[in-house]
């Protein structure tokens, strides 16, 4: 496959030859159909360019009849970059406003977490991933929906004691955006949107896009292959006392405008903390200016500056706040000091180092392509390590 489809802002940005040749590597070795990069400062946007194509395959991974060639306005499905650009923002904003306090109890919040095994947990240990709540379950095997997550989730046993030890945890994002809800009353999709996205000028970036309007939105995973090899294979990595056999309820196309991610698809809508944000590149963009701009946009104080330093502070655990910083997770060796950034399972991600201006934003479809023999996905890290090389490059 090559970069015929290609759809560019500022070629005169000095390192487009080494993306392109990235880019168009992964391309040929089938790692994605399409991806944006983006480069990116303070002030403004050095470089963005689709690649590809959005829609490639069917389910059977025939090309389809009409190729949907990527452009830069393209939605992704972000998966965990959602953690960031949804929930940890979500943080910052109740943060800043004073409603809720990092080394509280969540059971200040959510009464059910008063119970004595998970009474001790706070709203940092969430944030740090150091809260002891698993790092992953089925919930859809053991609940039929998000009204019933709480109660579920404060009977299930711990994984370490709260504080101990960083154990990456989508359930404790699942259980933050429960946070916000009761916090603010309203869902966080709706909170996020009031406080944080129309405040910024953002239009696209959202849970639950509409894939019969005209949005356009890359596709991603043909059902969800990885999870369930996830649930019924235990030689595969994840060990998941449940029946495979117990719950059938999985989808079986080409997933567009739907979240892959089958906890927050099946039991939560598609909007929950963990998962389920899409975004084109350049609404991503506009958040992490915001950043850079230590809270402010336009004069007006969106995040304190306090709040941000906060959680942008590596902490005892070698990471911020909801924001990663350690180049092993980054998939970028070599950045400059206090760094930040994340990655997501759909084949995206982002780092920013804020004392350099500098950012970018890698978003790919690497689930489109399927899995293989072994039931993976094509592995980005060398990508992802060779485009923070480029970009980081002297600094």
């Amino acid at each position: 496959m090559s970069c015929e489809n290609e759809q560019e802002t500022n070629s005169e940005y000095e390192f487009s030859p080494q993306i392109d040749e990235a880019i168009e590597r992964g391309l040929s070795e089938s790692s994605f159909t399409g991806a944006v990069v983006l480069v990116g400062s303070a002030e403004e946007i050095r470089y963005q360019k689709a690649y590809g194509y959005a829609t490639l395959y069917d389910r059977d991974l025939k090309v389809v009849e009409n190729p949907d060639n990527t452009t830069v306005e393209h939605l992704f499905d972000i998966a965990s970059l959602t953690k960031i650009f949804a929930t940890t923002y979500g943080m910052m904003a109740l943060h800043s406003d004073g409603l809720i306090q990092l080394d509280d109890p969540v059971s200040d919040y959510i009464e059910e977490f008063a119970k004595p095994s998970h009474s001790e947990i706070t709203i940092r240990h969430l944030l740090s991933h150091t809260s002891g709540l698993r790092q992953w379950y089925p919930t859809y095997y053991a609940i039929d929906n998000s009204s019933e997550f709480v109660n579920w989730v404060v009977d299930l046993d711990l994984s370490g004691s709260p504080g101990e030890n960083r154990r990456y945890s989508d359930l404790g994002f699942m259980v933050l955006a429960e946070i916000i809800k009761r916090v603010t009353e309203q869902n966080v999709e709706e909170y996020l949107y009031e406080r944080i996205y129309e405040p910024l000028g953002l239009k696209n970036i959202g849970f639950n896009p509409n894939s019969e309007s005209e949005q356009k939105i890359v596709s991603t995973s043909h059902g969800n292959p990885f999870e369930r090899k996830m649930i019924s294979d235990d030689s595969f990595g994840y060990r998941i006392d449940v029946d495979p056999n117990a719950w059938d309820e999985w989808r079986d196309y080409t997933l567009n405008g739907e979240v892959n991610d089958g906890n927050a698809f099946y039991t939560f809508s598609g909007v929950t903390g963990h998962a389920g944000l899409f975004a084109p590149a350049d609404e991503l963009s506009t958040l992490l200016q915001l950043i850079l701009k230590d809270g402010y946009w336009n004069d007006r104080e969106i995040i304190s500056s306090t709040t941000v330093e906060e959680f942008t502070t590596e902490d005892q655990f070698e990471n911020g706040l909801g924001w990663a910083m350690d180049p092993g997770f980054l998939h970028a060796e070599n950045l400059p000091e206090g760094s930040v950034g994340h990655t997501g399972f759909t084949g995206v991600n982002f780092v920013m180092s804020p004392k350099d201006d500098l950012y970018y934003i890698f978003l790919t479809n690497r689930q489109h392509v399927g899995v293989d023999k072994s039931g993976n996905y094509p592995d980005l890290r060398s990508i992802r390590e060779e485009l923070s090389s480029i970009i980081f490059k002297d600094l």
